[in-house]
């Protein structure tokens, strides 16, 4: 009996793991399905639905409620249901709690819309399995600092915020790389925001000998200074961060006022993948795109990983993938290699990408 018993035990320890010989992955998608934030999470499901369906993978879709509490018990969920990767999550809360049960796992997970910088930054501490399809939290001032400093190193610049966190952030992070280049703003100030005009402050700007200007504050306010800035004959072209992606203001955007941001994902999405979407008349908005590109890599991954006999976490930090929003590369930390960000000028009418030097 003892003999027999240890055969089995060899047996089972001989025998593939469930799941090694599959040939199409199963993906977890979390996404708040309920709440607040349900319209958001519909994106993701819609989005990863459609792409699942080219793929031929198989999908299991938890509500992650967008807190900690749903975020672990869709990881325990995911974890039984023995899925190979997991994608979506939009809350910090929820994927922080979530992450530790995954990893435990040996799941990883492609997460579309948390920004939280630190997710990635404590990975060789947590050893959490985590890639960022979407932009980390500095990424946009990090762009805005990178692309002003390179787009205005021979005019007279000016930076102001409106006293948030937000736009001192990003101002400030803006000061000190032009600090850096050796370029010195010729005025930095905190502005007043809300107000029904700032011939104040251009006013100021325009002693100081101004023609560029970074307002680290809202698309509203931008308006309204590129609006007053063109009635004393100022001559300013102003510049903002993503905050300027708002519905249009009552008072237009000047035109030239470029607006740093990720672009609009319909925008540069290949034909094929609107297509699919149309097809399924399912409006590419928000999530979709990105929880769509999100099982393609998934899927990729997959496939290199059976084939090339390596974990799907070598598998997914090892190269190009190819996705509806374009190529895509995680680095060793598991963030984007390339900013997503870009400069986009207002035309009059809309922000269209910029020719930069």
């Amino acid at each position: 009996m003892a003999a027999r018993a240890t055969t089995i035990a060899v047996l089972a320890w001989l025998m593939p793991a469930a799941g090694a010989y599959a040939q199409t992955p199963l993906i977890g998608v979390a996404a708040p399905l309920s709440g607040p934030s349900e319209i958001l999470g519909r994106q993701i499901e819609a989005g990863a639905s459609v792409a699942a369906g080219l793929a031929n993978a198989s999908l299991k879709t938890v509500d992650d409620g967008c807190n900690a509490d749903g975020g672990a018990a869709a990881a325990r969920d995911f974890v039984a249901a023995k899925v190979d990767v997991v994608v979506g999550f939009l809350c910090t809360d929820a994927i922080e709690a979530a992450l530790p049960i995954l990893k435990d796992a040996g799941i990883p997970t492609i997460t579309v819309g948390v920004r939280t910088e630190s997710l990635t930054d404590r990975r060789a501490k947590t050893g959490w399995l985590v890639y960022g399809l979407g932009p980390r939290g500095d990424d946009e001032r990090n762009a805005v600092a990178t692309n002003l400093t390179r787009l205005w190193q021979n005019d007279l610049f000016a930076i102001v915020d409106d006293g948030t966190i937000y736009g001192r952030e990003i101002a400030e992070t803006f000061r000190a790389a032009a600090e850096q280049a050796a370029l010195k703003p010729v005025f930095v100030d905190t502005f007043r925001p809300q107000l029904d005009n700032q011939i104040g402050l251009i006013g100021r700007l325009k002693k100081a000998g101004a023609t560029r200007v970074f307002a680290g504050g809202d698309g509203e306010d931008i308006a309204i200074m590129g609006r007053d800035a063109e009635k004393l004959g100022a001559g300013m072209v102003f510049a903002g961060g993503e905050a300027l992606r708002v519905p249009q203001p009552d008072v237009p955007y000047a035109t030239g006022t470029l607006m740093i941001a990720t672009p609009e994902w319909s925008d540069v999405a290949d034909a094929s993948s609107l297509a699919a979407l149309q097809a399924r008349k399912i409006a590419p908005d928000g999530y979709v795109l990105p929880a769509y590109a999100a099982v393609q890599i998934a899927g990729a991954a997959f496939e290199q990983s059976r084939s090339q006999g390596k974990p799907l976490t070598e598998a997914l930090g090892a190269g190009e993938f190819s996705t509806a929003i374009g190529p895509t590369r995680f680095d060793a930390k598991g963030d984007l290699s390339l900013s997503p960000y870009r400069v986009f000028r207002f035309d009059g009418t809309r922000f269209v990408p910029a020719e930069t030097p």
